[in-house]
């Protein structure tokens, strides 16, 4: 009679336990929104689409050429940023899958870093790929002294570095701001929280808009001088075939930079809700390889060996 009695008690105390545990379930399930859903689709598609495209063109970059031409190089640091930007995508897609953060802070913020860092630095060498277009084909022989793989890495060198400054009073005033929140707040705009933005987020935010606005410039400026020299210098079959590759590439630059500046300006509008831009701007990632195709007359060719 005791045993079963205890029997029912146990029984008892399990019912009455099931439900709040459900209720628990459930209510981190309803905290996934259905926008939540689709900014996790968007990451695991470019994710599955960006990894093997820029796997495949690094190895062919690597494997195939001796890196001894500037846009080598520049393509072979583009390509490496856009990869280290891919490997953060897994945890944005849990976190929107979840609405949960199980890492700490600092994994938060070595994400977040990656996203932005991605922004200057594919910006930067898309730059320096159309500057050493237009070094190659409006001046040939006065910049071949310009023109080298040792300056190349010094150009790649600058870059990195400068994207090294500007993280470090950035990632600390990101840290303070993550310490300040009990909720998780990562991923989410941390410009939006306060009326006042501090003096390092406007500083960041603006540089950034004032560097996008800039290697736009002389994107644009290198593309007309290189098309008004194929223009002169060219016959009329190899016109038709070089002006549609230049402006292809110039489309292309185009929509690059137009994946990168949303995210900072909606930042200097204190936009409460700026995923939707992110997924616009990681996007970019599924786009470079294809700038390597065409910019890079002997991509797919293996690189001469010389005798």
């Amino acid at each position: 009679m005791n045993s079963t009695e205890g029997h029912v008690r146990c029984l008892a105390a399990i019912l009455h336990k099931g439900p709040k545990r459900t209720s628990f379930l459930i209510m981190n399930t309803s905290n996934v929104t259905t926008e939540d859903r689709v900014y996790a689709g968007v990451f695991g598609c470019v994710m599955m689409i960006g990894l093997p495209l820029n796997a495949v063109a690094l190895w062919i970059l690597l494997r195939r050429h001796s890196l001894k031409s500037p846009h080598a190089v520049f393509m072979v640091n583009l390509a490496f940023s856009d990869l280290l930007l891919i490997i953060s995508l897994p945890m944005r897609i849990y976190f929107h899958a979840t609405r949960e953060w199980p890492l700490s802070n600092m994994a938060c913020l070595i994400i977040t870093m990656l996203f932005r860092d991605n922004i200057r630095s594919s910006s930067m060498f898309i730059t320096f790929i159309s500057v050493d277009r237009l070094l190659a084909v409006v001046y040939p022989l006065r910049s071949r002294h310009l023109r080298t793989s040792s300056n190349a890495w010094k150009g790649a060198a600058f870059v990195w570095s400068f994207i090294l400054v500007v993280n470090i009073p950035e990632s600390l005033d990101f840290l303070e701001h993550l310490q300040d929140h009990t909720q998780p707040t990562c991923f989410k705009s941390y410009y939006s929280y306060e009326p006042l933005l501090s003096k390092t987020r406007l500083a960041v935010i603006y540089l950034q808009i004032v560097l996008l606005v800039t290697m736009l410039t002389v994107n644009i400026v290198c593309t007309v001088m290189v098309s008004w020299t194929l223009h002169r210098h060219l016959s009329d079959s190899a016109k038709v075939n070089n002006k549609m590759k230049v402006m292809l590439i110039f489309v292309m630059n185009l929509v690059l930079f137009a994946m990168f500046l949303p995210v900072p300006i909606g930042m200097a509008a204190h936009g409460k809700e700026i995923m939707p831009l992110v997924c616009l701007t990681v996007s970019n990632c599924c786009l470079d390889p294809l700038l390597y195709y065409f910019s890079f007359d002997s991509f797919w060719k293996k690189k001469e060996i010389s005798r």
